[in-house]
């Protein structure tokens, strides 16, 4: 009988389940998108019961499948920040998980960078700027504007939590009531330097610490499965870690210096720092890449921007100039540049390096001569653009080159994407044979909490490369490329 790793990966646009044995190979896969809602302009949110019921059928559509394979143990990995309350007596959520895109406090965040020394202290303490993209903001909206989160934080009956959290609750029947560091990073509410729930900070955003989840190392047993249909009681939940951090954990990025960038429905990339924080100097983030059992707090840089695959969604869904996303490269492929236009995807403002909430998407640079072929190939150039970007001031604040970057997400499949970011980074780009790093950086986890993997080494020894993308742009091209760029960048910061 085959063993294998149950992997959740829950992400924003859908979730996936899937089985893969000890060779790190995925042997059976479920993947089902869910619906987004945008109430009002800027809000964004999913309904956290149709996410659980996906897992559920997912789970039940590979017990199926494979009945004869024995579950180790069971992995999960998320999508951050989005945020969900519930009653803890019903298992019920009180509204709509609050997504990380969502900008809908970015007016009390706003309030509180103007308070002396907040910024300054929430940034020392966290490594996060002030934003609404993170978690704690969300969870004083649920308190400051739901009369029900009110009455049953009373009753001691009201739970908050990342996907992660609220999947394990279901998972274990209400037994489990926690995360992990890397989920518990980007909430705004975690000390760095301790692991903990921070109490200065959890008094500036209002949240009362019982509320919160216990905070566990990425590989500790959370809990064990109870009354979920298709698995029996009792498998071990053994690892949870945000997507980013999989992402980089799963691209076996575990010595210093190495950095991995996911495409996604936004971009991420992150250099693991090893034990020693650096604090930004130009608009990054200090996160944490991921805590062992009976090991140290491993730290990364991290830069991310809000879209990227969605600009190409966005292409599809709202533009209509394409059916399929995959319908992008051979579009872009149809002409030699962009002609000089330039997509800035700013629709819910801009990440890092700028942290601007108030920009704007824009497209310029259009001439009588432009068509749908440019419009698609300035939406890869804005993906590669947003990233070259962004790992430039990671290699400011690191004080050295990053010598390679390793991709993974669904985006990385673009062969023309891939060539257009080693060349606006000026170094190689590395694509694994499976590039849904993600999922296996959680698998990782979990196998490693129950023995499935003995160490790192034996887990190193799975990666399997793809291809590598060497850079063809002169260092002469590349800076007068990055000059249209930050042009075009000002002006979408001007749209307000």
């Amino acid at each position: 009988m085959e063993s294998v790793i149950l992997t959740i990966d829950q992400g924003t646009t859908g979730t996936g389940v899937h089985f893969i044995n000890q060779k790190g190979e995925v042997i059976e896969s479920f993947d089902k998108e869910h619906r987004q809602y945008y109430p009002k302009p800027g809000w964004v949110e999913h309904d956290a019961n149709e996410i659980w019921m996906n897992v559920l059928l997912g789970i039940q559509t590979l017990r199926k499948k494979r009945p004869e394979v024995k579950i180790a143990a069971l992995g999960i990995t998320n999508q951050r920040e989005t945020v969900v309350a519930w009653d803890a007596e019903t298992g019920e959520p009180l509204y709509n998980a609050i997504v990380w895109q969502c900008r809908r406090t970015a007016d009390f965040c706003d309030t509180l960078k103007k308070k002396k020394g907040l910024e300054a202290k929430i940034k020392k303490k966290t490594g996060l700027v002030i934003d609404a993209y993170f978690s704690a903001s969300k969870l004083r909206w649920f308190l400051k504007n739901l009369k029900e989160a009110k009455a049953l934080q009373k009753q001691n009956r009201l739970r908050f939590g990342t996907i992660d959290t609220f999947l394990l609750w279901k998972l274990t029947g209400g037994d489990a009531f926690k995360t992990d560091v890397t989920n518990a990073s980007r909430t705004q509410l975690m000390n760095l330097e301790t692991g903990a729930w921070d109490k200065e900070l959890l008094k500036v955003f209002e949240i009362a610490p019982a509320l919160l989840p216990e905070i566990h190392e990425c590989d500790a047993l959370f809990g064990a499965t109870r009354g979920v249909s298709g698995l029996p009681d009792g498998t071990p939940i053994s690892g949870m870690i945000g997507d980013q951090q999989s992402a980089l954990f799963g691209q076996n990025c575990f010595q210093e210096r190495m950095a991995k960038c996911t495409f996604g429905t936004g971009s991420f990339t992150l250099m693991n720092l090893g034990k020693k924080k650096v604090s930004s100097r130009f608009g990054l983030l200090t996160t944490v890449a991921w805590k062992l059992t009976g090991g140290s707090m491993i730290y990364a840089l991290e830069g991310s921007s809000f879209i990227c695959g969605a600009a190409v969604q966005w292409l599809r869904d709202e533009l209509q100039i394409i059916s399929h996303a995959s319908e992008v490269e051979e579009m872009a492929r149809k002409v030699d540049s962009t002609e000089g236009v330039e997509f800035v995807p700013a629709f819910v403002g801009l990440g890092a390096p700028h942290w601007d909430q108030a920009a704007r998407g824009i497209i310029c640079g259009l001439t009588r001569g432009t068509n749908r072929f440019h419009l698609c190939r300035a939406t890869l150039e804005a993906m590669a653009m947003q990233n070259a970007e962004v790992l430039e001031a990671m290699q400011k604040d690191a004080g050295k080159k990053v010598r390679l970057l390793r991709v993974d997400g669904g985006a990385a499949a673009n062969e023309l994407l891939m060539q257009i970011q080693a060349d606006y980074l000026g170094v190689k780009v590395e694509r694994p044979k499976n590039i849904e790093s993600t999922l296996m950086g959680a698998t990782f986890m979990a196998g490693l909490g129950v023995g499935f993997w003995k160490n790192l080494e034996e887990i190193r020894q799975i990666k399997s490369l793809d291809k590598t993308f060497s850079p063809k742009m002169t260092a002469a091209q590349r800076k007068k490329r990055k000059a249209s760029w930050d042009l075009a960048v000002r002006r979408a910061r001007l749209t307000r």
